[in-house]
């Protein structure tokens, strides 16, 4: 049997659009080809199993090779294999998939989740690349004979006998001389281990050297020889297709290294496995990420039944949860036809949803397992919790029992046991309680041992995302407000509208501010006598809290200083009447220079000093010393 015919197409200019505007990258055509052969020995199989194929499966494996000299690329099965007929039927009615139809009518009989095929138009990936394809197959169907068929391309093709004589299917590119890139160990390599490193049927592509030993020296130390073995690209059995009762640690542990082969071990995993309402399988892993905002974005991977279709999963995954490394699995998400790209819809939204509710029940599981456990990992775990309740409600909602606040000493607290324990001190005049925190608590020092005097606890929120956090605290917990200490005198933090008598009169307290403002010289600084405590700092800086928050809010580029435009910092210099040093330096002749002197020293020990005003306060200091 000999026949020449047309595709049956709609229009001419489909293939022009096939080859270059359907799939986005052309290497797709190797996936999708693959793919056909795994989904083909899938059919077989299912066959089989359900007794309407007796003859031996024998070893279902795929086979890519490629000639470099011919120009060819082959993949080849040995599945169900096609009859002419059927190759009239499949192939020359572009987007009638085999696939859908098989899965139609064994539904009932089978695991349909097992075969990948969708659209029917995978197999015309292949004229991306090649200038004429080639199939030749022999049907697994009694008495079947082979079938050759042939286009250059067009919309015109020809069918012929075959002359395969084993059940299966060879696919035969020619590869055009645009993609012969393509006609490379390495190339080919690549793609088939970014793609098909996880397909449920074997891959196999050439072989590669291994060593194995070859018994024993004198001395009885071992000897190895290098022999040539089949190379296997795929792990047909990912870990995400087992179910976890079957897993040990060390297996999600070994599957996360053939993930990511260079990175640090996870600190834990959740192993997703829902099949209603929707089908979705995985394991998601939570890094190391310390306090540094690693949004690298491409470490989940999304397969569709284990075939690789992106790492950008920003629509299934949660914003927040972006940090987290591994790989999901569903057959619901619904892919755009060259399955390259997701497409939204209410089956994303729901496996949105319950992705976070998954996260937030094993961190709020972890937490109550092992409290101690859990505070250890919360430099690391913090950040994806912090961005959770930052950006998702319902999230919030759960994890504002387990999430940490920690103090400077690195005590560790829930939002109500921190409430209640600093209900009774922290409470201003109008019975707001103050929650008071530092940002970079070296810095800070001076200003957290003063609070500390006054037997007041300090939080330290020095993350990336904790000035965004503050606000959101303050919004959502009742009468509570937030200050950095270093955004007022001690006394005005928590204002509880207690006096302070000045040892000054109102005379020197008049002398002490016209001094300290000649010495200073600057006009975005408002100098303010303030009766403190003796034992307060003679000099305080303070930066209100509002620009505190913007300059935090600019540093994690939260853009906050942009509504500021180019507004330069502004400073509160507190000179305590009380302390000691105030009323000498009133008392010395020379005391524009020591009123300056303690000045530098306030902002020296707030490490606001550097460059060559930290140079002129040492040549100042030595000079005093001198005299």
């Amino acid at each position: 049997m000999q026949e020449k015919g047309n595709i049956s197409i709609h229009t001419e200019n489909i293939f022009p659009i096939i080859k270059k505007f359907l799939y986005s990258d052309h290497e797709i055509f190797l996936r999708e080809l693959v793919s056909n052969a795994v989904d083909a020995s899938q059919k077989l199989k299912q066959l089989s199993g359900m007794g309407e194929y007796k003859g031996e499966l024998g070893e279902l494996r795929v086979e890519v090779s490629f000639d470099e000299k011919a120009k060819t690329i082959t993949i080849s099965d040995k599945g169900i294999g096609l009859t002419a007929d059927e190759i009239k039927k499949y192939i020359n009615q572009i987007a009638f998939s085999g696939a859908t139809e098989f899965v139609e009518k064994y539904k009932d009989k089978g695991d349909e989740q097992q075969i990948i095929g969708h659209f029917g138009l995978g197999f015309y990936s292949a004229f991306m690349v090649a200038d004429k394809v080639e199939i030749n197959s022999l049907s697994y169907q009694e008495g079947a004979e082979s079938a050759n068929w042939i286009c250059d391309g067009s919309t015109e093709f020809e069918i012929k006998p075959g002359d395969r004589t084993e059940r299966g299917t060879d696919i035969i590119l020619h590869i055009n001389e645009e993609s012969a890139e393509f006609l490379n160990q390495a190339r080919l390599q690549g793609i088939l281990t970014k793609y098909c490193k996880f397909l449920p049927v074997e891959i196999k592509f050439g072989e590669k050297d291994e060593s194995v030993k070859d018994g024993e020296d004198k001395d009885g130390k071992p000897q190895y020889k290098t022999v040539k073995k089949d190379n296997i690209i795929n792990n047909p059995s990912p870990l995400w297709t087992k179910s976890p009762s079957e897993l040990k640690d060390e297996d999600y542990l070994a599957f996360y290294r053939e993930l990511y082969p260079f990175s640090e071990e996870p600190l834990f995993w959740i192993h997703l496995n829902v099949d209603y309402p929707f089908n979705l399988t995985g394991v998601l892993y939570f890094p190391k990420v310390k306090n540094e905002l690693e949004l690298q974005k491409n470490k989940i991977q999304l397969y569709s039944r284990q075939v690789f279709i992106t790492d950008e999963v920003k629509d299934v995954v949660p914003e927040f949860l972006m940090l987290l490394h591994g790989v999901i699995d569903s057959p619901d998400i619904p892919l755009n036809v060259s399955r390259s790209f997701l497409q939204a819809d209410g089956a994303v939204k729901k496996i949105n949803t319950y992705i976070t509710k998954k996260v937030a029940d094993k961190l709020s599981e972890l937490f109550k397992k092992d409290r101690k456990v859990f505070e250890d990992k919360w430099d690391n775990i913090g950040l994806f919790v912090k961005y959770g309740m930052l950006s998702d409600e319902k999230f919030y909602d759960k994890a504002k029992d387990f999430a940490l606040l920690q103090n400077t000493d690195g005590e560790c607290f829930t939002f109500d046991e921190y409430k209640e324990k600093v209900s009774v001190l922290q409470k201003d005049k109008d019975d707001n309680l103050v929650y008071l925190y530092a940002t970079d608590p070296a810095k800070q020092h001076a200003f957290i041992e003063s609070v500390k005097n006054k037997t007041y606890d300090v939080l330290k929120f020095d993350g990336p995302l904790d000035s965004h956090f503050i606000g959101t605290l303050e919004h959502k917990l009742e009468k509570t407000q937030l200050k950095r200490v270093d955004a007022e005198t001690v006394d005005k933090l928590i204002d509880k509208d207690e006096k302070v008598e000045s040892v000054l009169s109102d005379k020197e307290k008049e002398t002490a501010k016209t001094l300290f403002e000649k010495a200073i010289d600057d006009k975005n600084s408002t100098v303010n006598v303030e009766s403190l405590a003796a034992d307060d700092m003679p000099v305080i800086v303070t930066m209100p809290e509002f620009m505190r928050r913007m300059k935090d809010m600019q540093k994690q580029g939260g853009g906050g200083m942009m509504m500021m435009g180019d507004m330069p910092d502004q400073y509160t210099v507190a000179v305590n009447a009380n302390h000691p040093l105030i009323a000498k330096i009133l008392k010395t002749e020379n005391n524009e220079q020591l009123a300056r002197q303690a000045y530098d020293l306030a902002l020296l020990s707030q490490g606001l000093l550097e460059g060559a005003a930290l140079t002129s306060f040492i040549k100042r200091s030595v000079a005093i010393s001198a005299e």
